[in-house]
């Protein structure tokens, strides 16, 4: 109709720590909801084998990711193992004027920054069962050595306590059947963004 406004798109951050299997819930959505996109990070990580710039990340030199940062272009932004990672703002209201909604993973620091921008974001907080359970995802997915899963173990622990204590998640949803956490998850996201999913693309 001419002269109809678009509806505002509606932001969805995703946290989770390390193995909670964050990434297959969001992959699932994303095939369940034409209308939701996913915003890609930028990073000053070398890219690794099949990665692609501008599909898994925005792939930048130090210097340019300074000068996203001095340009005001970043909506937050991390160090992790000496390299930075940071939520370009542009993509983001980009969609949200078309009337997309915009899914993001952030980690639980990264949403304290990030609400200071966008209050109004949905923040959903994914758990595993327990540390227990994370712990043998993480030895039964990867090849880590024991240092560098004990390490994921901490950092869990240290995440979970932050985002329960000092995060705003309207939601927190426990992932221990991945079937079930997704059609909550759909459930969830179809409310916040007041459409119905199409399970046929899923």
């Amino acid at each position: 109709m001419v002269g109809e406004s678009v509806r505002p798109g509606r932001l969805i951050v995703f946290s989770a720590p390390s193995g909670a299997g964050k990434s297959s819930l969001k992959d699932a959505l994303m095939s369940r909801f034409s209308n939701l996109k996913y915003s890609v990070s930028a990073t000053t990580r070398l890219p690794r084998p099949g990665e692609l710039d501008g599909i898994h990340y925005f792939f930048k030199t130090p210097e340019q990711f300074h000068d996203m940062i001095e340009h005001g272009e970043l909506v937050e932004y991390n160090e992790v193992h000496g390299n930075f990672y940071g939520t370009p703002k542009e993509p983001i209201d980009r969609a949200l004027a078309a009337g997309h909604s915009v899914i993001l993973d952030l980690d639980v620091y990264g949403k304290v920054n990030f609400d200071r921008v966008y209050p109004d974001a949905v923040g959903i907080l994914i758990k595993p069962p327990s540390l227990k359970v994370l712990e043998e995802r993480l030895r039964t997915r990867s090849s880590d050595p024991e240092e560098a899963i004990a390490l994921r173990l901490k950092n869990a622990a240290q995440e979970l306590e932050f985002a329960e204590s000092r995060g705003k998640y309207e939601y927190t949803v426990e992932n221990d059947v991945f079937k079930a956490t997704l059609q909550e998850l759909t459930d969830i996201l179809g409310r916040e963004m007041g459409v119905e999913p199409d399970l046929r693309r899923a």
